[in-house]
């Protein structure tokens, strides 16, 4: 009975915490096509999960973010850095195996952010309630 008992405190233990999320379709490189013509963006993505978003306006380097997927205390972010001074966290409210939504309702814009897979393209949305931004990326060779 004991070890019946052990067992099941065991596996509810490890049941508590749940498997760090790896949204394994991000990574690699990709390219904005829907831009404006006088802008290019990247998103560059590792196998650890982190990445870099910037866009360029003829060589210059106009935005630049460093993007993360972090865990804190169990619990799942997208994390950005470099925009504010501080960085900021977005919960992983939904992962699937290609799609991931991250919320951060005290952030001012955005307050969400999703990236999903659609026939072969990473497909993004920054939103809050009154405004948001579609991205189209093509991966790159």
């Amino acid at each position: 009975m004991r070890i019946i008992l052990l067992f099941l405190l065991t596996s509810l233990c490890f049941s508590c915490n749940p498997e760090p999320i790896k949204p394994n379709f991000l990574i690699g490189k990709w390219k904005r096509i829907n831009e404006d013509s006088t802008k290019t963006t990247y998103e560059f993505w590792k196998p650890n999960f982190n990445g870099i978003g910037f866009t360029l306006q003829q060589q210059d380097t106009i935005f630049k973010e460093n993007l993360s997927i972090v865990t804190k205390n169990g619990t799942s972010y997208f994390q950005v850095t470099g925009v504010n001074q501080q960085p900021t966290l977005f919960e992983i409210k939904d992962a699937t195996e290609n799609s991931i939504k991250c919320v951060n309702n005290n952030n001012e814009f955005p307050k969400e952010i999703s990236y999903w897979m659609e026939e072969g393209y990473l497909k993004a949305k920054v939103a809050n309630e009154e405004f948001a931004i579609d991205f189209v990326f093509e991966k790159m060779e």
